[in-house]
């Protein structure tokens, strides 16, 4: 099993606001969707509330203690990450996570990799992505962009 975390994060690591991004940019999506498409993708109920829609072509995975919510078939709930692990233990596909900070901070131990959108910027923010030790990963800088004047890179950090 490979499990990756993805993220859009500002100088500060902040994530989001009122229960969505910060940052709306073309080119994180893009990004997003290209890392993602054809996987898993496990997500807090809050993130996937968040969402416009399920994420097509990917396995929409929601961990979740609650329930006050009745999700479309397509989307598999588990209660626990324990619960999760055990399912998918014998998978060969990248698993990824996104989000939110909770969801991050469980499976951070576990991630192979981590995939950031990192903006050039701060911005206020009630939901940060975990701090994590730099030190046990290699950064690869993939490319850095610019979008309606915001700067922001992509880069990939692979545990050592």
């Amino acid at each position: 099993m490979k499990i990756s975390l993805i993220a859009c994060v500002g100088k500060n690591l902040e994530l989001g606001k009122n229960n969505d991004l910060i940052w709306h940019l073309k080119g994180d999506m893009k990004f997003f969707k290209e890392k993602t498409l054809h996987h898993i993708v496990v997500m807090g109920s809050n993130t996937f509330k968040s969402l416009p829609n399920v994420l097509k072509d990917r396995t929409n995975v929601v961990l979740t203690r609650k329930k006050d919510f009745n999700y479309p078939p397509l989307v598999l709930v588990f209660n626990s990450k324990e619960e999760f692990l055990e399912k998918y233990k014998d998978t060969k596909e990248e698993i990824f996570v996104i989000g939110g900070a909770y969801v991050y901070q469980e499976f951070l131990d576990l991630a192979d990799t981590i995939y950031l959108t990192e903006v050039d910027k701060t911005s206020e923010a009630d939901v940060y992505f975990p701090k994590f030790d730099y030190k046990k990963y290699t950064k690869e800088l993939i490319e850095k962009k610019s979008e309606n004047g915001i700067n922001y890179s992509h880069v990939i950090y692979r545990r050592k």
